[in-house]
């Protein structure tokens, strides 16, 4: 594939995407944020690397200079829970187990996968559902399971991982640009009210 039909396959992924869908995902977010509640991200492989990055956006970026903070943590984070869990239990629990910890009823569960179809992700979203959680599947291609059991699905309908990859990415940044701005009133990320906030 050429690099101008990499670019391609992205915009017109981007344009296909559900404006509703993001609309709900960003109210999510929001409601979680208001009702103090967690919010869990989990992936594997490529799809783990996003979940961390997200995690750590909402950490310093939508947080910094907030007297009330997101609690967003990525469930792939801890090697050595993750590696025990999956050598003592098995992958498929590697996020369920976590979960079992900590998650509330108020408390806020993506599950992200390109195909939707991981299996461990798959179980950490059906348990948190049985727990009265909100759910959300990021996926690409079909949209697999956790696109059918999610309360909110946010589909990349493309049948290409690096695309899918790339525009899950997109979506956490359209969400932390939106809860930036309805908690500050403004762009916070351009002009001076940044420079302020990063010195």
């Amino acid at each position: 594939m050429h690099a101008q039909e990499y670019i391609d396959l992205v915009k017109s992924t981007l344009d296909a995407l559900d404006p509703k869908s993001l609309d709900q995902l960003v109210d999510a977010f929001h409601t979680t944020y208001s009702k103090g509640g967690n919010i869990y991200t989990m992936g594997n492989g490529g799809s783990g690397a996003s979940a961390s990055h997200a995690a750590g956006d909402f950490l310093k970026g939508a947080s910094y200079g907030l007297d009330k903070r997101f609690k967003m943590i990525c469930l792939n984070d801890n090697l050595p829970s993750m590696m025990a869990i999956a050598n003592d239990i098995g992958w498929e629990s590697i996020f369920i187990e976590p979960l079992k910890n900590f998650l509330q009823p108020q408390d806020l569960v993506i599950g992200i996968s390109g195909s939707g179809n991981s299996k461990n992700v798959v179980a950490a979203l059906e348990y948190a559902n049985e727990k009265g959680a909100t759910t959300v599947a990021l996926s690409g291609f079909k949209g697999g399971k956790i696109a059918q059991i999610a309360t909110i699905n946010v589909h990349a309908p493309v049948m290409d991982m690096e695309v899918t990859e790339d525009v899950h990415m997109v979506i956490f940044n359209i969400v932390k640009k939106q809860m930036m701005a309805r908690l500050m009133g403004e762009n916070p990320s351009m002009g001076s009210t940044y420079d302020q906030r990063i010195g």
